[in-house]
């Protein structure tokens, strides 16, 4: 007699417009945004994040009936930071993050994604800085980090999640460690994706396990693990490894979702878990029917 699938009852589920393969407010090669609420809510989920700043509406009222029609919730805005060149770029920085923090309070949403500026060009493989960061930016990758959640908080309420991302200076298990241990625990949160982790050789079930307590939103995603091996041999930029179909869709790929979920809940707290699935660009009738067997899959799997 097998035993009955565990409730996760502490990982709410949801997804993103990446799932639909939107990666730019505006592109031609990307499905319309009444498409992506349309058919995200049609494929059985409940939370979505905001993606790209300017895809869906910003006017909060506008946002909320288009949301809210279709029965959907918002859990989170994504913003895009190079905090480790220091004070300089603080002001853009904050024009930036104030835009998305505000529209992310208002869509009653707690948690901002906040991903790291890539060191090479994800279309051309053009190295825009060197891969590693010296120790003074690091310094000033974690001071700048916490003056933000600092600065997200008391002004927007909202948690900031830092995203370890492929081709970013957070991305690989040694230096996700030295992110999370040169930075405050009671600031500073991980958004744990862990197709982006595995994609950098990382153990999410490990990191679960080993900083749980820093672990406050997760994204599931998958990679192929022959894309990935070819990916690696040949030095592949992020960007060109999404067209070849470096991140699948589960449970096709690595890591297992099983064990991650169980090790999250787990953890003993409430975590958005997002499914993500980069493929940008897509032909526009692909998200769906594949939305849809993941959502079917996560059921099955207790979330």
């Amino acid at each position: 007699m097998t035993s009955a699938t565990p409730s996760l009852d502490r990982i709410r589920v949801g997804s993103a417009p990446d799932s639909w393969g939107v990666w730019f407010p505006e592109d031609p090669e990307q499905v319309p945004w009444r498409r992506f609420l349309d058919e995200v809510s049609q494929a059985g989920y409940e939370w979505i994040e905001l993606g790209p700043y300017g895809y869906l509406p910003t006017d909060p009222a506008r946002l909320t009936d288009e949301v809210s029609s279709r029965g959907l919730k918002v859990s989170a805005g994504t913003v895009f930071t190079s905090l480790h060149h220091g004070p300089p770029v603080w002001d853009a920085t904050w024009e930036h993050v104030s835009q998305v923090a505000a529209l992310t309070r208002a869509m009653g949403a707690d948690n901002l994604v906040v991903i790291p500026s890539f060191w090479r060009d994800d279309k051309t493989a053009e190295e825009l800085e060197p891969r590693e960061l010296t120790a003074e930016q690091w310094r000033h990758l974690a001071n700048g980090t916490e003056r933000l959640a600092r600065e997200v908080r008391e002004q927007y309420g909202l948690g900031i999640m830092v995203h370890p991302h492929a081709d970013t200076h957070i991305d690989t298990e040694e230096h996700v460690e030295r992110f999370l241990d040169a930075t405050d625990s009671g600031l500073v949160n991980l958004c744990l994706d862990t197709g982006h982790y595995a994609y950098c050789g990382g153990d999410s079930v490990k990191l679960i396990e080993t900083y749980g307590e820093r672990i406050g939103y997760l994204h599931l995603k998958q990679v192929d693990p022959a894309v990935l091996s070819d990916v690696v041999r040949n030095g592949t930029p992020f960007g060109p490894a999404v067209r070849q179909g470096v991140m699948c869709e589960p449970p096709l790929g690595v890591p297992a979702m099983e064990p991650v979920l169980t090790a999250a809940q787990g953890l003993g707290v409430d975590l958005f878990a997002i499914v993500e699935q980069d493929m940008y660009p897509c032909p526009p009738d692909q998200p769906l029917p594949i939305a849809r067997r993941t959502r079917q899959f996560l059921r099955g799997c207790g979330a």
